[in-house]
Parts: structure tokens; C-alpha cells; sequence
């Protein structure tokens, strides 16, 4: 199991896009050391007049209709005449009929999930049909991510022995092969992506998004950002408020949080995934783990997951089912309730002594092809995250205390959570944001959507972020799964598509099933 704070949309919904979120997350602080601090969002200095005048040369690329470009930023936006990056963007124009309403971004979360992947797997063929006929559907891959100047940090093999490592150590020996495990990770990322590494800020992500919007020709942005995406929306808001056209955040964070709490957060809302999925698992004909009740999954997975901590199952391949990658497995199904069928087979079959059928929801969640590489997913998630927040523990002594606190949000997954929070303690880049509210004042009205029982961005954030927003509208969707549009509620995508295309938010707290 690997560090967790992985904001992304679902695997499910996503498996063409390819996305996930965890670690050390957001910000978009105005501290003195934050890259923001010295940037004015009223005009663009001078300096950056090259960036928001370059023109794009768009060709065709991946399926019909769809456009790739290269866009240039500046590394360090306190330098803008120094080195400059290449950026991937893509769109797909509108279709028509109807009037033209300009580009509508997109991102899926992560940090770390390709926003293009995104695009042309799943937004720009799926989004719903009137939204794509008068919108240019874009993407851009944000810095360090993907097909953007990707971090790097360990070899396929070397990134298979990370998630293999113990994250519930019982002595001092393993909870020093843990710390290891994650020096040896920072060690790699310094090592291969040095230069990137200290400029892969939200903050700095938000601005290269305004660059992209005035090399599209709008002069608002509109966007819709899923789980992490609505991190970066917000500090694009709280930069950009009059540049903002028609937001919509659907699986909000909150910005407020520090590290820790939003690490406790998430691993509650695993936990009431959980309980959803136990639930619905002793109605089945065939739960694995009882058939009484959800107390008795909860407690025969947490048995289970100690039996593979002392002896993993083969899987047919050379890495065996563990307690990390069962766990990271079982983790991964929550993100979306059709999962569910799926890790009932996989539960079943590892308790049977075939491990692999849960080995792949583990490889699917941190993007693990069969040739054994792994997609840039996991190594942009931490760099993001350890840069955007000041670290959530800065040592095992400091985790052993929290512990109680992390078990009590959830017993089946709160030990692993709360070590998994470690990794940040030994970034090589010191944080550069710090928690606070973003309240965006003069944007133009953002709607916040909130799912209730969501595992990786607890309701509550919604409904915090939504507050401070001082332009923000919450929109609640009923139910199980992690983010809202476009997952099967008529009530939540009428709303969204109805802001979308006219421009009319939906009521403040309206609620949708």
C-alpha cells in the first residue's frame, strides 16, 4: 500500500483514462516561500507576456477528432526568463449543434491522474452530448504529470518492491524497513527528477492552466475538476476570481486541513465505504467474508488481512499477495460500488489461495501494466502532495501516537493509513503551501458537489469548501461511490449540465439520489 492521499476519480469509471489520489496534499497558500506569493493575478507582468502570447500548433493524435499541442511555462514562475517546460494539452472542438461557449478543461484528480488520458478515454467521447456540442473539451496534463515533464523516482522493479513493504509494522526492525522504503522513494524521485521536483505546486499547476486558457482564446476559464481537480479549481479561483467562468468541483477537498487531518479524513471515508460494501455483501449469496452481518465482515477482512501480513498467497508470478498489495486491493474497489462484484471474486478467491485476481485491482490502483512498468501515477501523487502541505508526520515516534486516533476512523484500514502518512517526512523539496481557506472572492458561482457516503473525499469537505467559497452552491449526491457526475444520477447531471450550458447554478444545498 502506498502512500495514500489519492484524490482521482475512479478506476472503474476511468480504466481507459488510467487514474487515482494520496500522500501529502493541497494548497495554494500565500505564505513568503509560496510560488504564488509574488504573483499578481490583476495583470500579467511582463515578463510572462511570451507565455499568454505563444500560439499552439495543434495536431491530430489518438482517436478521430482529437488534438495535441505543446504548451511552454516557465519552470519557476519567479523566474520567468529562465528555464521554461513543455506542457501536454489536448482538445477535442465542439460537435455542434448550438452556439459555441468556448473550452470546457478537465481534470480527474490524483494529484498525478492524466488529464489528457482523461480526456480521450472517458470526458471527451462520454461527457454528456449537449455539454460536447457547444464546448471544446481540453485537457492539459499538469507539470510533472503524464505526458508534462512526468516525475520519476524507481524502476518497475524497485517500484514493486516498494508496495510490497510492510505498513503495519509490529517492532522497531519493520517500522525501520517502512521509513527506508520511503527515503529510498524520496531518494529516487531527487535522483531522476531533481529540477522538476520543487516547482510541481497546485499553486504553479493553476497558473499554467491560465496560460492554456488564453492560448485557447477565452477569456474565462470553465472547468470541471474531480476529486483532487478540485483542489487545483479552487487555487485557480483564489489566483484567477475574475478570470473564473463556470466551475464545477465534484468530490471537494478541503484546503483548510492540514496534513494529518486530511490523511484521518480520507481513512474515515474509507471506512464508511467499507461498511457500505459489508453491508451489501451479506445480502449477496456468497460473501467471503459472513453472511450475518457488517460487524462480521469488518472483522473476518481485518483477520484476513493479518493472516497475509504473517503468510501472503502465491499469485502465479513472482510477487506474492501480501497484507500492502491485498490492502491497496480492497481500497481500490471502493472508489466506485460496481467494483464490488469484483472484490467479492477477488476476496474469495485469495482465501481459496489464489491470490491474483486481488493482486490486479492492487496493480489497476497504482497503474502497474503486465510487462511490469508503472505509469508516473504514484511518484507525481507524492511530489505534489509533500510540496503543497508541510508533512503530516515527521517521524515514526510521531505516527505511534496517532495511531489510536487513525484506528478509531477505522479499524480495518486505519493502522496502514496512518504509517502510509509517513512518506512526506522525508521529501527532498520542503513544502511550499501551508492550509487555509480559499474563499475566491468575485468569481463568478462555483457548484461544489458532495457525495455522501464518498471514500476518498469525505462529504464534509464538500460542505466546507462550499462555505468558504464565497461564491460557492453545494450540490449533494445521496449515495455510495467516489464523485457524482456522470456515474448514473439524472438529478446531479441535469443540474451540472444545466450550469454548464446556461449558466444557472443549482439551489444551494440541493440534494440528489
Amino acid at each position: 500500500m502506498d502512500n495514500r492521499r489519492l484524490f482521482r476519480v475512479s478506476a472503474t469509471a476511468l480504466a481507459a483514462a488510467g487514474l487515482l489520489v494520496f500522500g501529502c496534499t493541497p494548497t495554494s497558500g500565500s505564505t513568503a516561500s509560496d510560488p504564488a506569493a509574488s504573483h499578481s493575478a490583476a495583470s500579467d507582468p511582463a515578463a510572462l507576456k511570451k507565455f499568454y502570447d505563444q500560439k499552439l500548433d495543434w495536431r491530430a493524435c489518438g482517436a478521430s477528432g482529437f488534438q495535441c499541442a505543446t504548451l511552454k511555462a516557465p519552470l519557476d514562475y519567479a523566474k520567468p526568463d529562465g528555464t521554461e517546460i513543455e506542457l501536454a494539452v489536448a482538445r477535442k472542438k465542439a460537435t455542434g449543434p448550438g452556439t459555441r461557449l468556448g473550452s470546457l478543461l478537465v481534470n480527474p484528480g490524483g494529484p498525478g491522474g492524466s488529464a489528457i488520458g482523461y480526456l480521450q478515454g472517458y470526458a471527451g467521447i462520454g461527457y454528456p452530448a449537449p455539454v460536447r456540442a457547444r464546448y471544446d473539451m481540453a485537457a492539459i496534463d499538469p507539470r510533472g504529470v503524464a505526458r508534462s515533464e512526468p516525475v520519476e523516482c524507481l524502476t518497475g522493479a524497485e517500484m514493486d518492491e516498494y508496495t510490497q513493504v510492510d505498513q503495519t509494522p509490529d517492532d522497531q526492525a519493520e517500522t525501520g524497513l517502512l521509513a527506508a522504503s520511503f527515503k529510498k522513494f524520496a531518494q529516487g524521485c531527487e535522483k531522476r527528477s531533481g529540477d522538476i521536483l520543487p516547482h510541481v505546486s497546485t499553486v504553479e499547476a493553476a497558473r499554467d492552466m491560465d496560460i492554456f486558457r488564453a492560448a485557447l482564446g477565452d477569456k474565462k476559464l470553465s472547468y470541471v475538476g474531480a476529486s483532487y481537480g478540485t483542489f487545483l479549481g479552487a487555487t485557480y479561483a483564489e489566483l484567477f476570481p475574475r478570470r473564473t467562468g463556470r466551475l464545477v468541483l465534484d468530490g471537494a477537498m478541503d484546503p483548510s486541513l492540514p496534513a494529518r487531518d486530511l490523511n484521518r479524513d480520507q481513512t474515515a471515508g474509507f471506512e464508511t465505504a467499507f461498511q457500505s460494501f459489508a453491508q451489501d455483501c451479506v445480502k449477496q449469496a456468497e460473501c467471503p467474508l459472513g453472511s450475518t452481518s457488517a460487524a462480521e465482515v469488518s472483522t473476518r477482512m481485518k483477520a484476513f488481512f493479518t493472516t497475509l501480513d504473517a503468510s501472503p498467497v502465491p499469485t502465479g508470478g513472482s510477487r506474492p499477495l501480501g497484507e500492502s498489495l491485498a490492502t491497496t486491493g480492497v481500497i481500490a474497489a471502493m472508489y466506485d460500488e460496481s467494483a464490488w462484484p469484483q472484490l467479492r471474486d477477488a476476496l474469495a478467491a485469495a482465501m481459496s489461495g489464489d491470490g491474483a485476481p486481488l493482486l490486479a485491482l492492487a496493480d489497476s490502483y497504482y497503474e502497474r501494466d503486465g510487462d511490469g512498468a508503472y505509469a508516473n501515477l504514484m511518484y507525481a501523487n507524492s511530489a505534489v502532495n509533500c510540496l503543497d502541505l508541510p508533512p503530516a508526520f515527521t517521524g515514526p515516534e510521531e505516527v505511534t501516537r496517532a495511531l489510536p486516533s487513525f484506528e478509531e476512523a477505522s479499524p480495518v484500514f486505519g493502522k496502514g493509513l496512518a504509517w502510509a502518512s509517513l512518506n512526506c517526512a522525508y521529501w527532498p523539496t520542503k513544502a511550499t503551501g501551508a492550509p487555509h481557506r480559499i474563499e475566491a472572492k468575485g468569481a463568478a458561482p462555483i457548484v461544489v458537489v458532495g457525495t455522501t457516503r464518498d471514500p476518498a473525499t469525505p462529504y464534509k469537505w464538500a460542505q466546507s469548501l462550499s462555505a468558504q467559497l464565497s461564491s460557492g452552491t453545494l450540490l449533494t449526491y445521496e449515495g455510495d461511490g467516489h464523485t457524482a457526475y456522470g456515474r448514473g444520477s439524472d438529478c446531479i447531471d441535469t443540474a451540472i449540465n444545466t450550469y454548464l450550458l446556461e449558466g444557472t447554478p443549482p439551489p444551494n444545498a440541493k440534494k440528489c439520489s
